[in-house]
């Protein structure tokens, strides 16, 4: 991913001016990556290496979510509902 397209994403989620590292910005960011790996997944289905590495992405970002469910409930159902994570 390009420092562009990672930039807009960081802009997008930030939470304050100077934010780079925030539960929201670091899950908005895994979430773009799993989605890039998803498409990849649908033209190379036997990419095996990858497939572990998408394991790790979501795993990381499902602490990183229960962790902000349990700190900070509001910003987590504002963060799902803004990446489409759950119904």
């Amino acid at each position: 991913m390009e420092r562009k397209e990672k930039g807009a994403v960081i802009q997008e989620f930030r939470i304050h001016e100077r934010d780079t590292g925030s539960s929201d910005v670091q899950i908005a960011w895994l979430t773009e990556r799993i989605n890039r790996l998803a498409e990849h997944f649908r033209e190379h289905h036997h990419d095996y290496n990858s497939q572990r590495g998408i394991l790790k992405l979501v795993g990381r970002r499902r602490r990183l979510l229960a962790y902000l469910s349990r700190e900070e409930p509001s910003r987590y159902r504002y963060l799902i509902e803004r990446l489409g994570l759950r119904k």
